[in-house]
């Protein structure tokens, strides 16, 4: 795959505050990328640097081989061709949808921008909706209307900050579907901002993980949930608990919740210490196990039931339990680990 967009070793600045820092990743054509991360991470601070409305402190950034941002030079936004979707849709109140859709079309005759509208209503399903206003839209008709207006110009590069986080749950995780499907049936790359560990693997070809305003791991959302790079990733990612250990021998560990035996090779030297992440799903409640602990809480959620459980350390920890089998708080079980190959970090 070609590469689109290229980012490299960018660092980007509020006054004398770094905010991102030597941040590297490319799009390849056509290809939906994602930035996950918490709140205040440096996910937006990116995408405007990427779509020019901020300057870099170092590093540059190219769209097919040329040269958009340096720390001296700030190709206008205008001229990037990318498309832009804004966290509030950013629609003009007093257009109707079709004028929304049209503002960015000031090159076009007026047929011509007729046609383009009608085109990319038909392609949002929002076909019989081109004379409301924004007001009378519901949330997920006013995203596909923002969605439209970003597509109207043919970008080859989307950008989309937080695009379905005023939505429910519902509606996000199929809006978020929708939204892939489209853009991929019109081959236009996008990069989409997020903090919703869910949607970036919906949405996602390849994603990044920031924290702190470092990249912290950049690849397929497979890689990233199996194999993370650090303990922060494999916390972003999925949820789950870290316990400190000892390595016994190649495939065994001695931790809090027992001595632990792998079905594959993965420690370091005996004695080296290492950490393991441990999630709900590897965490079997019941009569066999080498660690007792007490249920606090029992979440009753349909395919699988959430228990939590206090360790005799102490320590709260969750399990997801996907048998029959019944536990109430107050119960005491045995903890077992059941996982083929562990996630494992070492010093």
């Amino acid at each position: 795959m070609s590469q689109l967009l290229e980012v490299e070793s960018i660092s980007c600045a509020y006054r004398d505050t770094v905010v991102v820092r030597d941040l590297s990743f490319a799009v390849g054509v056509g290809e939906i990328a994602c930035l996950l991360g918490p709140s205040g991470c440096g996910k937006t601070t990116v995408l405007r640097a990427i779509a020019g409305f901020s300057q870099l402190r170092d590093g540059n950034i190219r769209i097919r081989g040329a040269q958009i941002s340096t720390p001296g030079l700030t190709v206008a936004p205008e001229k990037r061709q990318m498309g832009m979707v804004f966290q509030d849709y950013a629609l003009f109140p007093h257009l109707s949808v079709a004028e929304n859709i049209a503002f960015g079309l000031k090159g076009a005759d007026r047929t011509e921008r007729r046609r383009i509208v009608a085109e990319v209503l038909e392609l949002v399903r929002l076909p019989d909706l081109s004379k409301r206003y924004p007001h009378e839209l519901s949330g997920g008709q006013q995203q596909r209307v923002a969605l439209a207006r970003a597509l109207a110009p043919k970008p080859q590069l989307l950008l989309m900050d937080e695009p379905f986080s005023n939505l429910d749950t519902e509606l996000r995780k199929q809006l978020s579907g929708e939204v892939r499907d489209i853009l991929k049936q019109q081959g236009i790359a996008a990069i989409v901002v997020t903090h919703d560990q869910e949607e970036a693997f919906t949405i996602s070809d390849r994603l990044g993980v920031l924290a702190g305003g470092e990249l912290q791991q950049w690849g397929r959302a497979e890689t990233l949930y199996y194999e993370p790079a650090n303990p922060l990733v494999a916390g972003f990612v999925g949820k789950g608990s870290l316990f400190d250990g000892a390595c016994v021998s190649e495939t065994c560990v001695d931790t809090e919740l027992g001595l632990l035996e792998f079905a594959e090779p993965f420690c370091a030297p005996v004695g080296h210490a290492v950490k393991l992440f441990i999630r709900p799903s590897d965490l079997h409640p019941g009569q066999d196990g080498s660690v007792e602990a007490k249920v606090l809480s029992r979440e009753f959620l349909g395919v699988q039931t959430l228990y939590g459980l206090e360790l005799p350390s102490g320590r709260q920890v969750e399990a997801e339990v996907r048998d029959k089998v019944l536990y109430q708080p107050g119960d005491r079980v045995k903890l077992k680990v059941a996982v083929h190959r562990p996630i494992a970090f070492f010093d």
